[in-house]
């Protein structure tokens, strides 16, 4: 019987499974990389072994260091968690001949299901509907489009969408490369890429005496780069298109758990269309990042019927039905107006208010550090609700006045997409992303960057001389006196912002401001806002406004050189600029920077190369993921001072473009 449970992973995964090992009275072992040693997850458990290194290489994908580590700490179980090591069955044959328990499904079944190839002709052997794999060579215009896949692993890791066949080259390498830094196989197929289809998966639990259930069915259609963004269950395609098409998915998903043997909590993902037909995309033999949608709808704990069937419990009872609408919303340190461009940085404040129907699954917390070398999503917030309507409200609402300080987020994005129409109707597909790009979804969203910094400019003169109003406080004259004037960034947008307290309470003068462009979140213009502002109050940490008669309350922070303003018409986060600025700070015209810390992977131009707008010249390699660097403008390469393999800090000139 388990006793005691190494998590061999990180972050939230490592802390959802601590959690359930607490209430059963289990002993709690962590495993940490060097940069995770002040995570969250080390501090809960009741021990942790240090993994010596930085990279996934060197510390949680080092099977023989983690089972060392449960043998040193006294533990007789392993959890894999998801990602890393949970679906690799030499690990989990390792585990087993170690002496210790694995709790996750056989390593014959990992390997079957751990192989798309493989899998698909088990499925079609079993009845289980499948695309056909397609011969690379004879691939043609009436093929198109195709999907390129990794043979291992998931997570959108080693997909690309090929519409073109000149395309096809160097999506093969591409995602063969991303496949082996990630799964350690670069084992590439390619099938029919269906446009507008929905991401339906069911959610399987067997043990060992022959019971298999099926836990209702998620979807999870909302993607970017083929991971998922936002998850619910039930899946509002299947209630939409009702008769027996949820009958005939759940079969399906047993079908596919039992052509394998299949013990353990696993996921069997389709794709659906609107005729109610699908097909089989693969099985995940672990715990998908999702399953809380699940746990919600159906009140069961998955973890806790892991480490059931790992000590050989039967299933028991009537396989549990769903009640209810969950949805879950991935928060992560990126930005998606940038191409989804991750962040890196110090997480100052983390702070997702409680509420009745909202969870909360976190792998941070303050001061949490979010590196290069894993995985950007900081936390899966979850609403329960009696129906869809009202869970996609509360999950927004929720998400709306969180407070997530010192990184960029999707929080904005991931408030829009529960709010759109198509999705509130339900029938936003796998392309709705494409549809509807970040810059639409986000345009008119957020706190306007003029208001933002007048509001911190309010906010930064009450902390440096006391409150301001009632009575107007210290900084009142009942002279007339200049405008004072401070200066803020908000992306690559500059704000002035001049303004004086005098009898007539805050007098605001016209702003100025510069934009730039790096791909990055678009910028507004300057000024002060459109309507009347009045000050109502103001101290360091709060400013109440009086907006054309309504009073509006912002919350201030700072930290380091920045001030966050949040409120309930949205949130900004500013840069204080010096009065005058540095010109040796100053990068090159047409510099083409790193926007992230990362590894050069690929170079595409060499000096002296013309180049157009946009084009992709350097690729680096972050958070396990390729990211394309593009020219800033139109020109020829002057300047490339970076080669493959080179590692490289946020902001480090990669090339420089002169314009012709």
């Amino acid at each position: 019987m388990i006793t005691s449970v190494l998590v061999a992973n990180r972050g939230e995964i490592a802390r959802r499974v601590f959690a359930t090992c607490r209430r059963r009275g289990l002993a709690t072992v962590a495993v940490f990389a060097d940069p995770d040693a002040g995570s969250p997850h080390v501090r809960e458990a009741d021990s942790a072994v240090r993994l010596p290194g930085e990279t996934a290489a060197e510390t949680y994908l080092r099977g023989d260091l983690i089972i060392a580590a449960a043998i040193k700490a006294g533990a007789d179980a392993i959890h894999p968690g998801y990602g890393f090591l949970s679906e690799n069955a030499d690990f989990a044959y390792a585990v087993r001949d170690a002496g210790l328990i694995w709790i996750g499904p056989t390593p014959e079944a990992i390997q079957v299901m751990g192989s798309k190839i493989e899998s698909k002709r088990r499925m079609a052997v079993a009845g289980v509907p499948i695309l056909d794999r397609l011969d690379i060579s004879e691939i043609g215009e009436k093929e198109l489009p195709v999907l390129v896949k990794a043979s291992a692993g998931g997570g959108g890791r080693g997909m690309r969408v090929v519409r073109t066949l000149a395309e096809l080259p160097d999506a093969l390498a591409s995602a063969a490369r991303e496949a082996a830094a990630a799964f350690g196989d670069p084992t590439v197929f390619c099938e029919r890429y269906l446009e507008g289809g929905h991401h339906v998966e069911v959610q399987v639990m067997a043990d060992e005496h022959g019971t298999i259930w099926a836990l209702g069915e998620r979807e999870c259609s909302l993607q970017r780069r083929h991971q998922k963004v936002i998850e619910e269950a039930p899946s509002p395609l299947v209630d939409r298109l009702g008769g027996d098409l949820r009958t005939r998915l759940l079969a399906a998903g047993r079908a596919a758990a039992a052509a394998v043997g299949y013990r353990g909590a696993g996921t069997v993902e389709f794709l659906a269309d609107e005729a109610g037909g699908f097909w089989f995309l693969e099985m995940n033999t672990r715990l998908q990042v999702e399953h809380p949608v699940t746990e919600c709808v159906t009140g069961v704990d998955l973890v806790g019927l892991q480490l059931d069937v790992a000590n050989g419990r039967p299933l028991a009872g009537r396989e549990p039905a769903m009640t209810g609408h969950a949805i879950e919303a991935r928060l992560y340190a990126e930005d998606p107006a940038a191409d989804w461009r991750p962040q890196t940085g110090t997480v100052v404040r983390f702070d997702v208010p409680a509420a009745d129907g909202i969870r909360v699954d976190s792998g941070v917390a303050d001061g949490s550090v979010v590196g290069i070398h894993y995985d950007a999503m900081l936390a899966k917030v979850i609403a329960y609700a009696d129906d869809r309507e009202t869970a996609a409200r509360q999950l927004a609402a929720t998400l709306r006045r969180a407070r997530v300080h010192g990184v960029t987020t999707n929080r904005d994005l991931l408030v829009a997409s529960l709010l759109h129409p198509d999705f509130l109707a339900g029938t936003a597909d796998t392309g709705f992303y494409t549809q509807n790009p970040p810059a639409d979804l986000l345009a008119g969203t957020g706190l306007e960057p003029s208001l933002a910094a007048l509001i911190a400019a309010v906010s930064d003169a009450a902390a440096e001389r006391g409150p301001l109003l009632p009575g107007l406080g210290s900084g009142f004259r009942n002279i007339s006196v200049g405008f004072r004037q401070r200066r803020y960034a908000i992306g690559v947008s500059e704000i002035s912002v001049k303004y004086r307290f005098d009898r007539d309470g805050l007098t605001v003068d016209r702003g100025e401001s510069t934009a730039g462009s790096d791909g990055g979140s678009a910028a507004a213009p300057a000024g002060p806002p459109a309507t009347p502002v009045t000050l109502v109050e103001a101290t360091k940490d709060q400013v109440v406004l009086d907006l054309d008669g309504v009073w509006r309350t912002f919350a201030v922070a700072r930290f380091d050189d920045r001030v966050v303003v949040d409120g309930a018409l949205g949130s900004a986060e500013l840069r204080r600029l010096p009065r005058f600025a540095d010109p040796a700070g100053r990068m090159p015209a047409g510099a083409l920077i790193a926007p992230m810390p990362g590894t050069v992977v690929r170079v595409a131009v060499a000096v002296g190369d013309t180049v157009t707008a946009g084009q992709p010249l350097v690729w680096l390699e972050a958070m396990k993921m390729e990211h394309a660097v593009r020219a800033p403008a139109a020109g020829t390469v002057t300047e490339l001072p970076v080669r493959v393999g080179r590692q490289v800090a946020q902001g480090t000139p990669l090339a420089v473009v002169t314009d012709d």
